[in-house]
């Protein structure tokens, strides 16, 4: 089966940037998605992009469309989340998270998921 590991969390000032990791290894040929997701304290876990492992066709959430991109970066086996202009309310738990749904959002359409990364802006 896949596994995920994600890195590149820490404090940032708000406006400025980080770039998060989610490296994949083992099986990846079911893989149609990867989705990355957010959980800040006291809150529901929510969408925040994901790219398709096919065509590499990326959504994102509005709350972080125009900020935030996922880049794939194959010859890292990597899915990369860059954050740009950071707010606040982006501080949570960033995880990384593979389908093997085509077109998947929700997190229930996510089958295997990575142990997470704690991203904290401060303001």
């Amino acid at each position: 089966q896949v596994q995920l590991v994600e890195s590149g969390g820490g404090l940032v000032q708000a406006g400025g940037s980080l770039r998060l990791s989610c490296a994949a290894s083992g099986r990846t040929a079911s893989t149609r998605t990867m989705g990355w997701f957010r959980q800040a304290p006291g809150k529901e876990r929510e969408f925040v992009g994901a790219v398709s492992w096919s065509t590499s066709r990326t959504y994102y959430a509005d709350s972080v469309k125009d900020r935030f991109t996922i880049a794939r970066d194959d010859a890292k086996n990597t899915v990369d989340l860059q954050m740009d202009n950071l707010k606040p309310e982006d501080t949570a738990v960033y995880s990384c998270a593979a389908s093997y749904t085509y077109g998947a959002r929700g997190p229930y359409q996510f089958d295997i998921w990575g142990q997470g990364t704690k991203v904290t802006v401060s303001s």
